[in-house]
């Protein structure tokens, strides 16, 4: 396994709720610890497909430092209030940093007028707030150039946060056709048929393509808004994706085939069934067979020559 993936007899293992009752968690911040990295993870080998955690990764993050309330701060997102206000910027800067990508989400969520609320990680604003390179940006005016940008009607919070999450979903694949799924995650099926041409290595990339971060009721208006942020639809977003995903099916075919059918083998046809026999009916200018003869009909001898004979036979000798 590669990235945060473990392995570990299921018997030293919990579920994700309990991991994240111990160590102290609501489980939004236990997810996201999981996205980013900071609690490994290890399949489920009961088969349910899920994953579980490791009691020795619980007992590593219990020994950290300052748990837990350093460990609850470093997974904190925050929305755009809190965010510039932990960066001393106003919202409408906040805004503009996280349009043009220097500041990128962690998580979103749909409110309940299906307006996207992005969620930045705290530690991070703290940071590139404290990053004395970024002094520009956070006083005075913004280069014209960004500006020239943004009234274009750049936003890249999209763009960014897919990238991001396309690092947690390979970190969590095992092999290279999952890791083929998981940048087939941000592609349009059309792009991907266009890629992979092979109908059964397609077949194969999509049982490892995740969808998007669950948001309503499949077919609701706010899965289809989290499937188009989900989706790549800048070009050179697209061209980047495209690319990266022919690699990895090139890779994936060299580590195993993709599955194919098995051939069935040919059954011997069976012969036709012979037709049902039926009497063969008379040739049709035969004369019909004789009547059998009738013992009443038969001619009688002459009574007279009967007992003639009779009378002229030897009688038997008497003893």
């Amino acid at each position: 396994m590669s990235g945060n993936t473990i392995e570990a007899p299921r018997h030293l293992t919990c579920t994700p709720s309990r991991a994240a009752r111990e160590l102290g968690l609501k489980r939004g911040e236990f997810d996201l610890a999981v996205h980013l990295g900071r609690i490994r993870t290890v399949p489920d080998e009961g088969g349910g497909g899920g994953r579980r955690v490791d009691r020795a990764e619980i007992e590593r993050l219990r020994g950290q430092d300052g748990f837990p309330e350093s460990f609850q701060e470093s997974v904190r997102a925050v929305g755009t209030t809190e965010g510039a206000a932990l960066m001393e910027v106003s919202a409408a800067r906040f805004t503009r940093l996280a349009r043009l990508g220097l500041v990128v989400p962690v998580k979103f969520y749909l409110n309940r007028y299906r307006a996207v609320v992005w969620l930045y990680l705290a530690e991070e604003l703290r940071k590139f707030a404290a990053d004395e390179r970024n002094a520009r940006l956070l006083t005075g005016r913004t280069p014209q150039d960004l500006r020239d940008r943004l009234e274009d009607g750049l936003d890249l919070r999209a763009r960014t946060w897919r990238g991001r999450h396309l690092g947690f979903l390979l970190r969590q694949a095992g092999d290279p056709w999952e890791r083929a799924g998981a940048v087939a995650a941000f592609l349009d099926p059309v792009h991907i048929s266009d890629v992979i041409k092979d109908p059964y290595e397609r077949a194969h990339v999509n049982r490892f393509r995740p969808g998007p971060p669950a948001h309503g009721a499949p077919g609701s208006p706010s899965a289809d808004l989290a499937e188009r942020i989900m989706t790549a639809d800048d070009p050179d977003e697209v061209g980047w994706l495209r690319s990266d995903l022919a690699q990895t099916v090139d890779e994936a075919r060299a580590h195993r085939s993709a599955p194919r059918p098995t051939p069935r083998q040919a059954v011997p046809a069976r012969p036709p069934a012979p037709p049902a026999s039926h009497p063969a009916p008379p040739a049709p200018h035969s004369p019909p067979p004789p009547p059998a003869p009738d013992a009443a009909c038969s001619p009688k001898p002459s009574r007279g020559l009967r007992g003639w004979l009779r009378r002229r036979s030897p009688r038997p000798t008497e003893h």
